[in-house]
């Protein structure tokens, strides 16, 4: 997991997006904070695109080796959120809302190998991303919400 983790690293640094955080195998990123910008939506796709690529081909080596492997889903909203520090004793930046919410649901919605957006995203960026709308999709504690695959 770690010689994936870096190669994420490397990547969110790439496309300017901050790491938030890791729990066991997840990856939480943000784009735009601390410094507002305005391609945030479009770099976390192309993050996103190149971390499931990296993914994908560790994927097809290690089962061709017969070694153990894991493979990413991927969620991406845009939105407003807050962030700060959390805590006295041990401090945590941290980010949270709504759309860290719908993000999240949009994860896990997510079918292994791809990118899943919401429709708020993909308003965004449907000038420079290949789309295939999933229609409405029931998600917990929000309702039907509209997603798209982010097509390669």
């Amino acid at each position: 997991m770690n010689i994936c983790f870096q190669k994420i690293d490397d990547i969110c640094e790439k496309y300017n997006l901050e790491k938030i955080k890791t729990i066991g195998d997840s990856y939480m990123v943000a784009g735009g904070i601390p410094t507002p910008n305005l391609t945030n939506p479009i770099d976390a796709i192309k993050a996103a695109i190149e971390m499931q690529t990296f993914i994908e081909q560790r994927h097809k080596k290690l089962i061709a080796k017969g070694e153990t492997y894991w493979r990413m889903r991927t969620g991406i909203h845009t939105g407003p959120a807050v962030a700060g520090v959390i805590g006295t004793k041990k401090f945590v930046y941290d980010i949270w809302g709504d759309t860290v919410n719908t993000a999240s649901r949009m994860e896990s919605a997510c079918e292994p190998g791809r990118v899943n957006i919401s429709e708020a995203t993909y308003h965004l960026v449907k000038k420079e991303f290949n789309c295939t709308s999933r229609g409405e999709i029931e998600v917990k504690g929000k309702g039907k919400i509209g997603m798209y695959f982010v097509e390669r």
